[in-house]
């Protein structure tokens, strides 16, 4: 099971990286303590605290030639890292 899909990278949570917190697009069935050692692992960061929330998908409605197409985009589950103090990752190095 991959824990961290992507970083999420959207003006709201880049004002929030000054500060020290990051957001991610993580598996929907990781949990706080999973979430916080995949972080440590892959960036080589400490990280104080984990915040999660599950985002339901968005209703879709398509009007065709044959009818109306109606479904659903999936769920997913965010997570809010707080790094310890004077702790920064940096998405786009080229390394």
């Amino acid at each position: 099971m991959e824990i961290l899909k992507r970083p999420l990278l959207t003006e709201k949570v880049a004002a929030m990286n000054e500060k020290g917190v990051y957001g991610f697009v993580v598996d929907v069935k990781a949990n706080k303590i999973q979430i916080k050692k995949a972080v440590e692992q892959m960036y080589g960061v400490n990280v104080d605290s984990v915040r999660t929330m599950v985002v339901a998908g968005k209703r879709k409605v398509r009007f065709t030639k044959s009818g109306v197409a109606q479904g659903r985009k999936p769920k997913y589950k965010k997570a809010i890292v707080q790094l310890a103090a004077g702790e920064i990752i940096d998405f786009y190095s080229e390394a």
